[in-house]
């Protein structure tokens, strides 16, 4: 895992693993390099114009069908590489904990 001022950790990819951008509404669809991904977001390399961005709430599919998806929305865009925070199913951020700061929290719920 790399550290690199985020505050998740991210799983830098090997290989190329290609990934779709598409919009909510499914009017458009870029193709995507996924570079590196954790609980909460992922950076991608976009082919093609950056524009359909703009509209801050898309899908990233995993898969070639659609069947594995995940909502997200853009964080920043730097040339051609994107970044990408994954919406959770209430719409907020999910806080990133560690499992240390999970159980000091439990034991001072007691």
């Amino acid at each position: 895992m790399k550290f690199d001022g985020r505050k998740a950790a991210r799983v830098k990819m090997d290989h190329r693993q290609p990934v779709n951008l598409m919009g909510s509404d499914g009017t458009w669809r870029r193709s995507c390099v996924l570079l590196d991904v954790s609980r909460t977001g992922a950076k991608v390399e976009v082919e093609g114009t950056l524009d359909v961005l703009q509209a801050k709430e898309f899908f990233m599919l995993l898969s070639s069908t659609g069947l594995a998806y995940r909502r997200c929305e853009l964080v920043w865009i730097d040339g051609t590489t994107a970044g990408i925070h994954f919406v959770t199913a209430n719409g907020k951020k999910k806080q990133v904990t560690t499992p240390a700061a999970a159980t000091q929290g439990s034991v001072q719920a007691k």
